[in-house]
């Protein structure tokens, strides 16, 4: 090979190996789900770099694939948008919300929507290339649910916001759905492979390690499975609240770092396994605040945030003790995100937050333009929640109503996504927003 040619070559290298190394091609980075970026987020607060348009809410967690982000709508359709620009470059309709993450995978987009069903979309055209079709989607539902009433009345949750997010490995997609399976299908041709019952409603996003899946169901149970063949390695009972079924189910996706799984639980613990053995390592109790929720893991730390208590937590990974918590001023379901310095922290109240991850400190927030308007007066002035006024009582659809009303300040939901400094993240408001 002659000098110029090998130096042509080892450009070519370097490119792929940075490109390689940005990617993130599904929820929460690479199939463990530990939550950490491949780029440093900026230490000052970011500015708006462009913003793009869909017509419902995104609680949908962008991902990034050679130049393109993927991410989906509660309108409906599945995006894809020039990083750099933010000009469309294709999308599909799926007939419902599409409420979970994309994953990219040999050139395929894989995608869950409320229509019920995966797809498998060539992720440079947009063409629908199958659809694996599943009995049908649905929320989490409860007679009593958070109190409501009338107490012999079945209520949807309106706080079961996402779907399972598609994870790919070894050929195989996996995703949880409202019928109350986990699937594995194969990756070409949407074949099923297997499935496994729970008990209820799985929009956890399984993760995997070694061999093994890990998820939980809405039935209270966390469970490890066989990736190959679907059968049962252990499993574990979380809470149970037969009275409200507010301090139960598992709608935190887990993260699984050095042999250990962490995952968080509505019935308002942190919890560690032995990825093993499923042996309980130990439990942090938020008192009755929920963990909704996926924690994040890196230099032996566990990151994650609360719904009602609105705290952001930071736990010693091997053993569960406090190391700092933060007052975040409103509910957290978007999942921390640990990007070189820097962890974001998603927030409802339509704030992100930039913070030191050494000490916890707010380093910036940055706010989306009807959080910064706060029409209705959805938020107070230090910008936390006006509850009394957003749920007022507890009959019939006022948790509904409440939960919508606190949509309207552009409520963050989405997972942020960080690659080359630049913060990608879905809003309430209906935009995707890249941050620089």
């Amino acid at each position: 090979m002659s000098g110029r040619l090998a130096f042509t070559a080892a450009i070519a290298a370097a490119l792929l190996a940075v490109a390689s190394a940005q990617a993130q091609p599904m929820f929460r980075g690479n199939p463990a789900h530990t939550g950490v970026a491949d780029s440093a987020a900026p230490r000052q607060a970011p500015k708006v770099k462009w913003r793009f348009p869909t017509g419902d809410r995104v609680v949908s967690s962008p991902v990034w694939h050679q130049g393109t982000v993927f991410f989906g709508s509660d309108d409906g359709q599945l995006y894809a948008v020039d990083a750099a620009s933010g000009r469309q470059r294709w999308m599909l309709r799926t007939g419902g919300p599409v409420a979970s993450t994309p994953a990219v995978a040999a050139g395929r987009v894989y995608a869950v929507s409320y229509r019920g069903g995966l797809h498998a979309v060539d992720a440079a055209s947009g063409a629908l290339l199958w659809k694996f079709t599943t009995p049908g989607e649905r929320r989490f539902e409860a007679r009593g649910l958070n109190g409501q009433q009338p107490l012999a009345q079945t209520f949807a949750d309106p706080y079961d916001v996402y779907l399972s997010s598609p994870l790919v490995v070894q050929g195989t997609v996996f995703f949880g759905s409202g019928d109350g399976h986990l699937y594995a299908v194969d990756a070409a041709s949407g074949a099923l492979r297997w499935k496994f019952t729970t008990g209820d409603v799985v929009h956890a996003s399984p993760a995997y390690a070694d061999g093994r899946l890990f998820f939980g169901s809405w039935d209270g149970r966390f469970y490890a499975l066989d990736a190959a063949s679907g059968r049962e390695l252990w499993r574990f009972q979380g809470g149970v609240d037969p009275l409200m079924h507010n301090q139960q189910g598992f709608q935190s996706s887990p993260a699984v770092a050095g042999g250990v799984v962490y995952t968080g639980s509505r019935d308002s613990h942190l919890y560690a396994f032995d990825a093993a053995t499923g042996a309980e390592k130990w439990r942090h109790s938020t008192g009755a605040s929920w963990v909704n929720t996926s924690p994040a893991v890196e230099g032996g730390r566990v990151h994650f945030a609360t719904s009602d208590s609105s705290l952001y937590h930071v736990l010693d990974a091997a053993t569960g003790q406090p190391v700092h918590q933060h007052s975040t001023r409103a509910y957290v379901f978007g999942s921390p995100v640990v990007a070189g310095t820097v962890v974001l922290v998603p927030v409802l109240n339509g704030t992100l937050q930039g913070r030191d991850k050494a000490s916890g400190a707010l380093l910036w927030e940055w706010r989306t333009p009807a959080a910064v308007e706060n029409r209705g007066w959805a938020l107070s002035a230090d910008g936390r929640f006006n509850t009394p006024m957003l749920y007022p009582g507890f009959w019939r659809e006022s948790m509904a109503v409440g939960s919508h009303r606190q949509s309207s300040v552009g409520s963050l939901f989405s997972t942020p996504l960080v690659v080359g400094g630049v913060i990608y993240v879905g809003s309430a408001d209906g935009h995707l927003y890249a941050l620089e």
